[in-house]
């Protein structure tokens, strides 16, 4: 399982998204190894710009592995942004929950974002 942050799902619905990262987020479709979480649905659905959006987004829902936001996620999303702080880096709230989600439950993050790479080598 790898969990798809938003900056991947841009592209991938957008037929004038970056080729590379659409034939990536198509692979992990079609292989059935792609999920998501609350937050990055809260995203996505925070920037729908019309109905065809609205119909990609429910057909996501239909057929994507949701990652849940458990309490440990929470606990673990807090410890890692004391550590942002601590360390000095500023990052997006989102992208410290997402990355307690992957770690908690032990999946890898699709991105094309680089607090993601600075998180995950936390």
């Amino acid at each position: 399982m790898i969990l798809i942050d938003t900056s991947c799902w841009v592209h991938a619905l957008r037929r004038a998204g970056d080729p590379v990262i659409r034939a990536r987020v198509k692979a992990l479709m079609e292989s059935g190894e792609a999920a998501w979480c609350p937050p990055i649905r809260l995203e996505l659905w925070n920037g729908v710009g019309g109905e065809g959006d609205r119909r990609n987004l429910r057909l996501l829902e239909d057929v994507l592995t949701e990652l849940p936001v458990t309490a440990e996620v929470w606990q673990k999303a807090f410890n890692l942004a004391d550590r942002c702080r601590r360390a000095g880096k500023t990052v997006p709230m989102q992208d410290v929950l997402i990355s307690a989600c992957a770690r908690c439950h032990h999946v890898s993050i699709e991105h094309d974002d680089a607090h993601f790479s600075w998180l995950m080598a936390l």
